[in-house]
């Protein structure tokens, strides 16, 4: 299986990037396609639609060949605190490490790339394949969704270190609160002295948690 596009995303890293499509719906990100499928024929007519599905892979990570798949993973929805099998879940990490995610479609670029928004991929992620988004197919009113059944609500309130804020445009001081405010920590971190570091397009964001609020202290430009 070979990818057909790459995504170009303003998260460089895992950390940081929100647990379900959606979530950050402010997040803008690019389906690039490789040569061989990017001739514009391979999406003629796609813009008749307002949302895709995109099969990617989890290409960052760290898979052991010599390692057996587990059977159970423990989603944050529960803290860490509790195990399910893990096709009874969502978690990246599966036998086949293929992700599965429900994007908008903003713009068909000139050049034949896809601007997408509320994209949870990191730069570089493969593509492998794209369809439309159908609600009278996909979007299933009596549907079930068991532990998962409401979307998460953000827990965290952002507050900014003077003078920090004014380093970003104000859509980027936006999508950045929209993301940190869902708490993208692990579900087992709980450390008020802790200084976390996010990655997020050009620059390096360190932040930290007290109680229910997130504390951003520095913004600067990545090397």
């Amino acid at each position: 299986m070979q990818p057909i596009a790459f995504i170009r995303s303003p998260f460089a890293e895992k950390f940081g990037v929100p647990r379900q499509s959606g979530l950050a719906g402010r997040v803008v990100s690019r389906v690039i396609f490789t040569r061989e499928f990017s001739h514009p024929d391979f999406i003629r007519g796609i813009e008749q639609f307002s949302h895709l599905w995109i099969i990617w892979g989890f290409h960052c990570n760290r898979h052991d060949v010599e390692q057996p798949q587990h059977a159970t993973v423990r989603p944050p929805r529960f803290g860490g605190n509790q195990r399910l099998g893990v096709f009874a879940t969502r978690s990246p990490y599966r036998p086949n490490e293929l992700g599965l995610s429900a994007v908008r479609l903003l713009e068909v670029a000139p050049d034949g790339s896809l601007s997408i928004g509320g994209a949870d991929m990191t730069d570089g992620t493969p593509v492998y394949d794209i369809k439309p988004y159908l609600p009278y197919a996909d979007a299933l009113p009596g549907a079930q969704a068991g532990f998962a059944s409401e979307k998460p609500s953000p827990t965290l309130r952002v507050l900014w270190q003077e003078g920090v804020r004014e380093k970003l445009t104000e859509e980027q001081a936006l999508t950045v609160e929209e993301i940190l405010m869902q708490d993208p920590r692990p579900a087992y971190h709980d450390a008020p002295e802790r200084i976390y570091h996010f990655c997020f397009a050009s620059f390096e964001i360190d932040f930290r948690v007290e109680n229910a609020d997130l504390h951003i202290l520095c913004v600067k430009h990545r090397s």
